[in-house]
């Protein structure tokens, strides 16, 4: 997708080897030579890595395994993660919230990242999901494709997204312009709370950028807050004074989620919290994320056994060395090896994934081989996803597609009303046991998070 304009924030210079300017906005991604710098991105845009001790925290607060894009690093960053583990340890209510932008009828493996990491996400936390299809953003921002056709494409991604499994109780989709208006009011409060400066400085916006693309942040912002799901989450009179979101998302998708937090206090709302991963690299090389608009740049969910074999084959970067016996007495480079790459990402099985990298860095295995893994490993996985996707049929998007799930809506004002009436008795007692200076005594209660 061609940028709007020239960005000011989302974009990192890198120093090492001379490195070039790495470029990562929401429309476009290019690292150096050396890749894309995270630690860079992660000081810019001023989110928190991942510490172990927050791992285990989520560990412990979950009571099950931590799923292996956290395991091993694929998701590595986060904003305001401990309010949620928070949130779930004291009854708190929340949801999810992801998101695809349908530019084309098919995704590729990369897109199913996000929505894989959401389903554990929900089934861990058995919490409601909404998933937003951006058919508005598609045709603002990209030449060439008529509304017509995002929508169209909207609906398809639908089947590819229903596809992973997800709650059909908890979980919402919708198309932008099909849901508009149940979400403009909250999308108006947000616009009316922020500056064409501000885009201007977050997204690049000129004089040049149609004004579709200018208020469009907003749209991507409003599902961060229950207000925005009346019909799904409940009342907002009673689920906006408690409950918080969590957004997975790649971290091209950061000044979005900026955007929101910025904006939350001047509405009196509740801060969105992040979880960050890194970018799927594109089969050839680490220096671009996977992308839908190169048909050789990616393996696509439609892809045949034989296609997905060529592609891997043909175009997937090697860490090798040229030749075979320089690869046995030099062994391999894993962190730009895509096959690799790929095999941390879909390869369940931790020893056989450390077994490997084991070998192929040492030189007892060679490209061909890691490459053999892969292959086996991707259209295993692209045949599960198509067997499911042919059992996604219209009836069921429309029954995602309807946002009236009254049992969910009253269980959720119930856990709030419960949450904020405990919430506000812990308090009065608290104040209770002020002495007489007005100060405190020492008290165990957890005040809540703040709006």
């Amino acid at each position: 997708m061609s940028s709007p304009g020239q960005s000011v924030h989302p974009e990192i210079k890198g120093e090492s080897n001379g490195e070039e300017y790495s470029k990562v906005t929401p429309w476009e991604v290019q690292g150096g030579a050396d890749g894309i710098n995270y630690d860079r991105l992660v000081d810019q845009f001023g989110c928190e890595k991942l510490t172990p001790e927050l791992i285990e925290r989520f560990k412990k607060v979950t009571g099950t395994e931590l799923h292996p894009f956290l395991r091993r690093g694929l998701f590595f960053a986060h904003r305001d993660l401990d309010t949620i583990l928070k949130a779930k340890e004291e009854g708190k209510p929340f949801y999810l919230y992801t998101g695809r932008g349908p530019s084309s009828d098919s995704l590729h493996v990369g897109h199913l990242v996000p929505f894989m990491m959401i389903k554990w996400l929900q089934e861990v936390f058995d919490c409601p999901l909404v998933i937003q299809l951006t058919d508005d953003e598609k045709f603002l921002f990209k030449e060439g494709l008529s509304l017509e056709d995002c929508q169209e494409y909207g609906f398809e991604n639908a089947k590819d997204i229903l596809a992973v499994g997800f709650n059909a109780e908890k979980t919402f989709i919708f198309r932008d312009v099909d849901y508009i208006q149940d979400l403009y009011p909250t999308t108006l409060k947000i616009q009316k709370k922020t500056t064409f400066n501000q885009v201007k400085g977050i997204f690049g916006f000129n004089e040049s950028t149609n004004i579709g693309s200018i208020m469009y942040p907003a749209i991507q912002c409003a599902p961060c807050f229950p207000s925005a799901f009346p019909r799904f989450l409940g009342d907002p009179s009673i689920t906006s004074k408690c409950m918080r979101c969590l957004v997975p998302y790649a971290i091209d998708q950061d000044p979005y989620f900026r955007m929101t937090r910025d904006v939350a206090p001047r509405l009196g709302w509740e801060k969105n919290s992040s979880l960050i991963s890194k970018f799927i690299p594109a089969l050839h090389g680490s220096e671009s994320k996977m992308s839908a608009s190169g048909p050789n740049s990616a393996v696509f969910l439609t892809d045949t056994p034989k296609q997905i074999k060529t592609k891997i084959n043909k175009y997937a970067f090697s860490g090798g060395k040229d030749t075979a016996e320089e690869q046995r007495k030099y062994g391999a480079n894993l962190e730009v090896d895509v096959s690799y790459q790929y095999l941390k990402v879909f390869l369940d099985d931790d020893i056989e994934l450390e077994d490997i990298g084991r070998k192929y860095s040492s030189g007892e295995l060679l490209t061909g081989e890691i490459k053999a893994k892969l292959i086996q490993v991707l259209q295993d996985l692209v045949a599960k996803h198509q067997q499911a996707r042919s059992k996604i049929t219209n009836d069921v998007v429309r029954h995602y597609f309807n946002p009236d799930r009254p049992a969910l809506r009253r269980q959720i004002e119930e856990a709030c009303k419960v949450y904020l009436a405990t919430s506000k008795n812990s308090d009065h007692k608290a104040e209770m046991k002020k002495d007489g200076k007005g100060k405190k005594t020492k008290s165990n209660h957890k005040q809540p998070d703040d709006e």
